[in-house]
Order: C-alpha cells, then structure tokens, then sequence
C-alpha cells in the first residue's frame, strides 16, 4: 500500500481469542489504520496505516479496551517477564498443594483438615495477590463491555472463596471450597506459564533468523583494518571476512576464494564456492579462505532482514479459518456466562443446595475458558512457518499456507524453474569419432570468450580434464561465429551460416542436426578452412534439467497432483523436457501476457500452484491460486507469489505443499480438540460431574495440549531431498 506504515506492537492482557478479537476492533476504529491482525500466539497487533501515525495514539487505543500495548521489547525484557511469571506461579502451586494435601493423602487412608483459619491464611494470598491479574483484567474487560477468559475464572473463583468464607462464619460443620479455589488459580497460572514457553518455541525460527546477523565488521579503509559497529558501514564499503565468521552485509566478492555455508538462509546445505564476482548474503558462515567483499545492501534491505520480514509477516498474519473462529468467540464468553446462571438456578430450582448450585456453575465457568480456542490456528501456523523458513521455504501469508494443500495441479515455467537456465552441450559429433579432440580444438577456439555457448564448451572441458591450448589469429565473426588458428590449421566455430559461406554442406550429419534441431536446440559447427575446407563436427546446445526435477514432478504425481509445463520457448525444446520428466500437459510458445490466461483456464478444474522465477512469470503468480517464486529469481517474481523457495531445487515445490498439508491437519487437530473439551467438559461441568479442580486442570491441558500439538510441526523435514539438513 503506497504510503503507509506497518506498526507491530506487543500486547500484554489478551488470555482467549476474544481478547484479541476486541483488541483488533480497538484499533480498527483508530482514524487512518488501514488493516489490523492481531495474533494471540505471539501476542502482537500488526497495524498498517496510511500515512505516518505516532504510535502512542494506537497504544491509547488498546489501553482504552483494557490492555497494553508497547513498542517492541528486546529479549532480555522478555526473559525478564517469562522469569517474574515463573515466580509467581511456583507460589501459587506450593499454597494450594498445602491446601489441597488433606485430599490428596485421603486415598491412602490419612483423614484430616486443616483448620478453617488455616485454609483462608493460605488461600487469600493465592485468590487475592497472585490472582489479582484475573480481577484486574476481568475488570478491564467489563468497563470495555465484553468477557473474556480473566472474567470466567474472576467469577468462579471468587464464588467458590464467597461461598466458603460465608460458610466458615455461618456454619457449625462448615464444608469449605478454598482449596478448589486455589488450586484452580494455580492450574490456570500454571497452563498459562507453559502455554508462553509453547508459544515463545513457536518463533524459535525468527529469533534464530535474528541470531545469524553479526554486530561487527572489520572494515577496510585506507589499507587499515578497522572494527566498527553494522549500523556505521556504508554502501559500498569494504569488509573483510575471515576464515569461520559470518558475512556481516550483502556484498559482492572482491578479492579471494571460499566457500559459504547458506543452510540457515537459504536451506541449501552444501556450501556454496565464492570467488570475486560473486554475491554473498549477510548471515551466511565463510568457509576456509578469507575474502574481501562490497557491501551491496544494509540493514532493511537485506536478504537476511527481508526473509525475516517475511516470515514475520507470515506468522502475524491470519488464515481463513480464523475468522470462524473469530466470530465464535465473540458469543463464546457471554453465553458460557449465560450457561453458568442457568446451571445455578437450575439446580437451586430443582431441590440441591445453594453451595452445590454454585460449586456446578463454577465448573462450567472453568472449563469453558476458550483458550485453546484462540490459540489452535495461530499457533500451527507459526510452527509451520518457521520450520518451512528453516528448510528454505518461505511463506509469504497465511492464507498461501492453509490453500496450498487444497492444490490439485502445478503449472511449471521452464527456464530457470525445471531446467538450469544455462546452456549444456546436450550432444555433440566428431565426423573422425574421436570427441575428446574436436572438443579441445573447441575449447581453443572459445578459450577468453564470456559467451554463454563458450562457457558451455569451456566447462565441458573442464569436466573431462581436457588441456586447452592457444590459438592464434583469433577472430570474431559477426553473426556467425568465431575463428582462429590451431597447430597451423585455420578453424573456425560458428552456426549453419559460417557452414554455407565456407561452401560446405552437412554431410552425414545432417540426419543428427534435423533431429537435434527439432528438439530446440542450438546448433554449432566446428570447420577446418583453407585450401580443402570441412566438416569436422556438430555441437548441439541445450538446457539441461535441474537434478532434481524428476524426483519433484514424481513426488507430485504420487500425490496425485498434475504437472503442466507453460513456457514461452519452441515447442521443440519444451517437448524435450516434458518427455524427460514424463509431463504430459504442454503449453509452449505462449507470450507473457498470456501466460495467466492459461492458468486462469487450469483453475477452472481446480486449485493451480504456479511456480516460475522470471519477470514474465508476475502475472501468472499473481493469477494462479497459490504462487511459488523460485529463489535466485527476479524480485517481482518474488513479490507476486505468496511461496518463495530460497534455492533453486524443484523439490523444494511438493515439500512446499506437504508442510501446508501438515500445518492444516495440525490446525483441525486443534480445533477439534479445542471444540472438545468445550463440547464435553461444559455438559460434565453442568450436570455436577465435574468439580472445579479438575475443570481447571482440564482448561490448562486443553490449552498447552494444543501448542504442543502445533510444535509437533518442529520435526518436519522434507521428504526425499537428500541435500537438506535436519
């Protein structure tokens, strides 16, 4: 959105999804916020607005619904809470063991109780001090006109103190609930404690993000080494990395040779060789040499700062299916408030004592906290997320996630997504046999050129160990080739035209050429001129597969996903490759333009991923129904696809749709065991079957029951790709 600003602030108070419900429609009145989501797993609104915005205006915003929100805290501040949190809950738990110990020795033949005075000595401090943040959210939430969680236990706990302190004073035989009052508020406190350890484990992949960027640098300045901070480098600066230290910037490299560990970032796990020229990304670990790099780009603009961006943006965002459960929760509290009235009357009406009535409605006030019902979609997504980034696949958005295991069909570009985007030599003819010779005499002919075909000759050298000798006389050939002179004898390299102006014809390759040509490849023949010119033989040139697009196209069928191949390429060529992957659906020569139309088309059939990496690909990403950008693509690729793959292997696209499919079975898991324990427990709690204690028990499991069945997503590895790392 074109001139606005994203705010994403820590919000202390929210307990169930109604809480953030009410916190989001908070700030959604705010004049100028263009969009809200609040997350209750990690505690965090993200605002967006139009135009600049002091944050303290949307902080009063929150305050006025009855929480509070701050600028973003660092870690230690953080730890610091977690640890206070911790303190007060080991209080809470010794006090209303104390309280609770006459009824927990009971099974083994102990009888006894504590003295009335004793059991309010203890239980006072537990209801009223390390309980107070019940009263004072549930306060909050009544001045704001809605319920929440706080308010739930707020009046069942207070009910079941009431009752005892009425009962001790008025009653000869008093039979007194100040231990399942206690011991409530301690479950509670408790389940709250390991539900923020849960969720702070759900981020675990930002703050490991966050790890990989350095502090420092050793800057080079005037042929004198210099330590200084991130924040005081410049574009174009030069800094040195040493053998072992990660790469403080994004830079290019200028001097040096080595190797670069990038598993982190981009989950490639074999390190990557850099020599001058080549690009390296801040974060990643430099192998044995020591290199001096260009800074390219700092701070925001990172790729390091723009993956994290990304994955945060991912795990703040919200699925579809959270707006269900959005709206369920708005009624949620007000009508287990309107259950608990009737469960009171109801049995005070047919007969059962005053204290029974209570104690019944204070179970179903307990039980039916919506907890875990807030925290069922937020929490997987956050796991599924992060552990994609991990493995190299980024999210973009919620929504990406939960339809991509909905896809019925992918449509692949060519170039650049299934195959390398450079030439190979696919096939190539010595009309003497002898193939290694008329390679080398290439090789000579090509040797200082930075032509992609004469890269491709050179490399093949390269791999076959072959020594490359010197021409001379070397010349170019506009339009045709290039020529020189080897061991005396003028050669000459070039495409069927330098064929025809040497007054040559194809001779017995020409069967070769017509098929090779008509798989789309480029063709180059190798000439010896001169007195009694010939054919000495034929290069065919051609895109070679990515290794692992077969491996991706048969994981995808064995899912019964279909695969299309849509490129803008000969059909020869585009044949060849759907062959080789065994593709049946091909589209080829299609023009940018309408390439969306094609997928617009497919998505009449069914859900479409769409996966390319180049400029032309933006319109059918945006088109398709889920968009995958391959890594090393352009940005706008990037930009129009809510999946971007940090590495180029075409496997990563069915590990990309199985964790969507994992992190959607976790998110109905949830629900359905949110739903559950609602579901069951409330009628239980209503008809006298369950007691308070183990209602309170019941509501904490229920909640850290399902962020550990969210983390489970953390032991996700993709399926059949050999080079990833756990």
């Amino acid at each position: 959105m074109n001139g606005s600003t994203t705010f994403d602030l820590p919000i202390s108070g929210m307990t169930c999804a109604s809480c953030a419900g009410r916190v989001e429609r908070a700030l959604g009145k705010v004049p100028g916020v263009q969009s809200v989501s609040v997350n209750l797993a990690n505690e965090r609104a993200h605002v967006e607005v139009l135009g600049p915005m002091d944050p303290a205006v949307l902080i009063a915003a929150v305050g006025k619904a009855g929480y509070t929100a701050t600028l973003p805290q660092s870690e230690t501040a953080t730890e610091a809470g977690q640890a206070q949190r911790l303190h007060r809950e080991r209080w809470a738990l010794l006090l209303a063991i104390l309280l609770a110990l006459p009824m927990l020795v009971e099974p083994f033949g102990l009888h006894w109780m504590l003295p009335a005075w004793a059991q309010f000595a203890l239980a006072t401090p537990v209801q009223f001090i390390l309980g107070a943040r019940f009263y004072s959210a549930a306060w909050k939430a009544v001045r704001a006109g809605a319920g929440n969680m706080d308010l739930l236990v707020a009046i069942g706990t207070s009910a079941g103190y009431g009752l005892s302190v009425y009962q001790w004073l008025t009653a000869p035989a008093p039979h007194l609930y100040f231990e399942a009052s206690a011991v409530v508020i301690a479950l509670v406190l408790l389940g709250k404690y390991l539900e923020s350890r849960a969720k702070r484990q759900t981020a675990s992949a930002i703050r490991a993000l966050e790890a990989l960027r350095p502090e420092r640098a050793i800057r080079l300045l005037d042929g004198r080494e210099e330590d200084v901070a991130i924040s005081a480098l410049k574009l174009n600066d030069l800094v040195l990395v040493k053998p072992g230290e990660r790469f403080p910037v994004d830079g290019e490299v200028v001097e040096g040779q080595s190797h670069a560990d990038e598993a982190l970032i981009s989950g490639e796990s074999l390190p990557v060789a850099k020599q001058p020229g080549d690009k390296v990304t801040g974060g990643a670990i430099n192998g044995e040499g020591r290199l001096l790099v260009r800074t390219l780009a700092l701070g925001a603009e990172s790729v390091l700062a723009r993956i994290i961006r990304l994955v945060e943006d991912a795990q703040a965002a919200k699925a579809p299916i959270q707006k269900l459960v959005d709206k369920v929760s708005q009624v949620f509290v007000p009508a287990v408030l309107v259950l608990a009235l009737v469960t009171l009357l109801g049995w005070w009406l047919y007969g059962a004592s005053l204290q029974t009535a209570i104690i019944n409605a204070v179970a179903v006030l307990v039980i039916a906290c919506p907890c875990a019902l807030g925290l069922a979609t937020p929490t997987a997504i956050m796991a599924g997320t992060g552990v994609a980034a991990r493995h190299g696949i980024l999210i973009k958005d919620a929504e990406a996630l939960e339809r991509a295991h909905e896809v019925s069909a992918v449509v692949f570009d060519k170039t650049g997504t299934l195959t390398s985007g450079t030439p190979k030599i696919a096939h190539l003819a010595a009309v003497d046999g002898n193939q290694a010779l008329l390679l080398q005499q290439a090789g000579a002919l090509q040797r200082g050129s930075e032509h992609p075909l004469a890269k491709a000759v050179l490399d093949a050298c390269k791999e076959q160990g072959l020594t490359v000798p010197d021409v001379s006389a070397s010349q170019s050939l506009t339009g045709r080739g290039i020529a020189g002179t080897l061991d005396g004898r003028p050669l000459a390299l070039g495409n069927r035209r330098l064929l025809e102006e040497s007054g040559l014809s194809m001779g017995e390759l020409g069967t070769r050429a017509a098929a090779w040509e008509a798989e789309g490849r480029t063709l180059s023949w190798l000439v010896e001129q001169g007195a009694t010119p010939r054919v000495l033989g034929l290069f065919a040139f051609g895109d070679t597969l990515k290794p692992g697009a077969l491996a991706a196209v048969q994981q995808l069928k064995a899912r019964h996903i279909s695969s299309h191949l849509l490129t803008g390429d000969n059909r020869g060529s585009a044949r060849v490759v759907a062959e080789a992957l065994g593709i049946e659906d091909v589209h080829a020569e299609v023009l940018p333009a309408d390439k969306a139309a094609t997928v617009a088309e497919l998505k009449k059939t069914g859900v479409v991923a769409m996966v390319g990496d180049g400029i032309n690909d933006a319109p059918a990403l945006a088109a398709a129904d889920i968009g995958i950008a391959m890594g090393g693509g352009t940005d706008v690729a990037m930009h129009a696809a809510g999946i971007t793959l940090m590495h180029g292997d075409p496997r990563l696209v069915p590990a990309a749709l199985e964790i969507s499919r994992k992190t959607y079975a976790k998110i109905r898991q949830n629900l359905f065991w949110a739903f559950v324990y609602n579901l069951i427990g409330i009628p239980l709690a209503a008809f006298g079957l369950l007691n308070p204690v183990l209602a309170g028990a019941a509501m904490a499991l229920s909640s850290v029951s399902v962020v550990s069945n969210a983390l489970l997503l953390k032991t996700w590895k993709p399926k059949d790709l050999e080079d990833q790392r756990p």
